[in-house]
């Protein structure tokens, strides 16, 4: 059976259209925050496609939904698609959810061409990936690794109060399945770049080698609040300005070590907020990036060395935590040359790429042979409302997905 079945690019592309229906915004972007009303319609809508499509559904105990299409011999390891449905609140059309729907779009082709294959082939909706409304991102993937405890998990809270674990069982996806507990041959996990490179290069395809690691921190500095007229500037110990001398040095860090750096502050809460009122307190959060693991090391010890001498000259408590850390992650190899074939067979241009984003594959790369396949996103803009592919892109990387998942699945003879 030839492994180059031609998808439906118009059915994917109204799947994608009929999904970003829901929770659409103004701007022409989505707002499904993980475990909303919205949420739950996304999910409703995915796994009635799935149904529809002849797939069984199972749900594990962090939301996690696997739509599965059996295959000959059901012994073997299940070939594994999948990506995620929640956004940012301002988010676009495609970031997560075109993974998901061109895994769907593969199992109808294959249902459309009558294919049978050795291994089964799964289908993973991931919950909360975005990290938006719950932290930390990548939930469900990571309690799936078992990177994660499901109990610290379902206690975390949003910022007005309600638990992750609650809010899972009130929307009805808190299934019965420990996470976990499935045999995955391989995983393939498509998704657009969400940066500048493929367009730039015109390019079709990003075949991902590598997904960057990332050091994430909470940065607490604590001064003194007073009156904003009387108290004189020599005297002050003003938690803000401290806390803007880090922003220029975490901008500082991530450009000494470029090209390959990132370095973000990206949120920030000042106290008490109050225009005539020297701030006393200040809460922020830092995002390191870097592919090699002993660079991403350096810029976590130049950072903490930072905040220690910044604190001792303004007289002030700076305290830095380490939020979250994963290294940097290589996926497979075979993964990696299925991915390159399939560019190749369906005569794509390609190019290797590093993924700068976190992604549900690289907590699945710790548990499975993982791969990722990139398209092309417009201007390079993703976590925004504008954020926008084209279809014929997305089709091209549906067709490698197939391909792909094919190779590793085995088609019956």
């Amino acid at each position: 059976m030839p492994t180059n079945l031609p998808i439906n690019s118009d059915r994917l592309w109204a799947s994608l259209m009929d999904m970003a229906e829901i929770g659409a915004t103004e701007k022409g972007g989505n707002c499904r925050l993980s475990l909303t009303d919205l949420d739950k319609q996304g999910r409703d809508l995915f796994v009635n496609w799935c149904e529809d499509a002849g797939c069984t559904i199972s749900v594990d105990a962090v939301g996690n939904i696997f739509a599965r299409r059996p295959g000959r011999d059901t012994s073997k390891p299940a070939v594994m698609m999948g990506s995620h449905l929640d956004t940012q609140p301002t988010g676009g059309r495609f970031d997560g959810v075109l993974g998901v729907l061109a895994g769907l779009e593969a199992i109808r082709t294959l249902n459309d061409h009558d294919v049978e294959t050795d291994a089964s082939i799964e289908l993973a909706c991931w919950t909360n990936e975005e990290g938006a409304r719950f932290s930390p991102a990548m939930m469900g993937s990571g309690v799936f690794a078992g990177l994660f405890n499901l109990e610290d998990i379902n206690a975390k809270e949003d910022i007005e109060g309600a638990k992750f674990g609650d809010e899972l069982r009130r929307i009805g996806y808190a299934g019965a399945e420990p996470p976990g507990a499935r045999d995955i041959g391989a995983y393939f996990e498509l998704h657009i770049e969400q940066g500048p490179i493929l367009e730039a290069e015109e390019k079709t395809i990003g075949v991902v080698t590598d997904a960057q690691g990332q050091r994430w921190y909470e940065v607490t500095v604590t001064g003194i609040e007073s009156h904003a007229g009387p108290t004189p500037m020599p005297r002050r110990r003003d938690a803000l300005l401290a806390a803007s001398k880090i922003v220029q040095e975490v901008n500082r860090i991530g450009l000494d070590h470029a090209p390959n750096a990132c370095a973000t502050v990206g949120h920030m809460q000042v106290r008490p907020n109050s225009r005539n009122v020297i701030p006393g307190e200040v809460f922020m959060t830092v995002d390191f990036r870097h592919p090699v693991d002993e660079t991403l090391t350096a810029m976590n010890d130049e950072l903490k060395a930072f905040c220690v001498e910044l604190g001792d000259d303004e007289k002030l408590t700076i305290a830095v935590e380490d939020f979250w850390y994963f290294p940097p992650t290589p996926f497979d190899e075979a993964c990696v040359k299925a991915v390159r074939e399939g560019a190749e067979m369906g005569g794509y241009t390609y190019r290797d790429i590093v993924s700068g984003a976190g992604h549900d594959a690289v907590y699945l790369a710790g548990v499975a042979p993982a791969g990722m396949i990139f398209i092309p996103c417009e201007d390079g803009i993703s976590h925004n409302e504008i954020e926008n592919a084209t279809p014929k892109d997305c089709a091209a990387g549906c067709q490698v997905l197939l391909h792909a998942v094919l190779e590793r699945a085995e088609p019956a003879e």
